[in-house]
């Protein structure tokens, strides 16, 4: 289906409710995006749509979609520009599955299942794709772990048990470093190379209640964003300063519902909510006091988009500062930044 075209926003429209979205990184379909559905149902879907910049238009193919089970949680293409590496693309759900690319089909590579000796599988809310060692994939679960996969063996890493409640998002710091949030309201950090610690770096001020989503600045590691449920605030913190964040953004006038930091210097930030409005943020820098803080209820967005509904995800593109797609209802929507 085509696109509408408004200055600077780009618009598709899917034929079903969207809520995961991933961009490509390979080197030859850098406007490739993916999309996943959000249907009460079983079978739920995931199409491939692609975007040409010159034209403004957007490009599907029917053989390029397939059927998921349940609606994916998250979505992400092996996280390399190299395009002698394969064309796959990693989804999230009742399991980890591993779909492989070809120019006419989309077909099942691996189905990765860490409990094989029964029936039942916790359901994996994330998961994050290492790209300084392409072979791992870490995954969180509301049965309170963590798992770190092997995908090439198709095995097991690591395993652990990372938080006293549901296990929500997860995200690589850097070599064996990761961090995760939970039900149970904090942010831990967690290093492979001693995998009976972890660091708590942050607690939900309100009791009881869970931080949702987190992502690690991958530019300048230093920094890592998270939210809780049925906020407007957006934390962020500094990891070389645990507890006290560096900064709350308080000017959403709904829940936050997702986060994504820019490339290449990772200095930007945006966030979209239940207000319909996607903000980006300078989060970095001089402003921003290194002492734990520089005002919060002072910090305005640097830009502000205003949707007609509700925003429930954002994914800015990893390799164009210029590129940032949301969605909502059934559209994706590509911002010229």
């Amino acid at each position: 289906m085509q696109g509408e075209k408004k200055s600077g926003v780009f618009t598709y429209a899917s034929q079903w409710p969207i809520y995961a979205l991933a961009w490509s990184v390979r080197r030859d379909k850098h406007n490739r995006l993916a999309i996943g559905s959000y249907l009460e149902d079983y079978s739920n879907k995931v199409e491939l749509v692609q975007f040409n910049s010159d034209t403004s238009d957007f490009a599907t193919d029917n053989r390029l979609f397939f059927d998921h089970p349940y609606a994916p949680t998250n979505l992400m293409f092996f996280p390399s520009e190299d395009t002698s590496n394969p064309d796959i693309l990693a989804t999230s759900g009742d399991y980890l599955r591993l779909w492989k690319i070809h120019h006419d089909r989309i077909e099942l590579k691996s189905l990765l299942n860490n409990n094989k000796g029964s029936q039942f599988n916790s359901a994996i809310t994330s998961f994050d794709w290492a790209t300084f060692d392409t072979r791992r994939v870490a995954t969180s679960s509301v049965d309170t772990s963590c798992t770190i996969w092997d995908i090439e063996k198709e095995i097991v890493d690591t395993q652990l048990v990372a938080h006293d409640k549901q296990v929500y998002d997860i995200s690589w710091g850097g070599f064996n470093v990761f961090a995760s949030v939970s039900g149970d309201g904090s942010v831990r950090v967690f290093d492979l190379r001693d995998k009976e610690r972890s660091t708590i770096i942050y607690e939900n001020p309100i009791q009881g209640c869970p931080l949702l989503r987190l992502e690690w600045n991958k530019f300048d590691p230093r920094y890592i964003a998270t939210f809780a449920m049925d906020s407007n605030k957006v934390v962020i913190l500094d990891i070389r300063i645990p507890t006290t964040p560096l900064v709350e953004l308080c000017k959403h006038k709904g829940s936050v519902n997702a986060i994504s930091w820019s490339p290449p210097l990772g200095r930007q930030l945006c966030s979209v909510g239940d207000d319909s409005r996607a903000l980006i943020w300078d989060v970095v820098g001089p402003s921003f006091r290194s002492d734990g803080g520089s005002g919060s209820e002072d910090v305005e967005p640097n830009m502000w988009y205003a949707s007609t509904a509700e925003i429930n995800q954002v994914r800015w593109s990893p390799i164009d500062l210029e590129w940032i797609a949301i969605s909502f209802l059934n559209k994706l929507q590509l911002l010229k930044n």
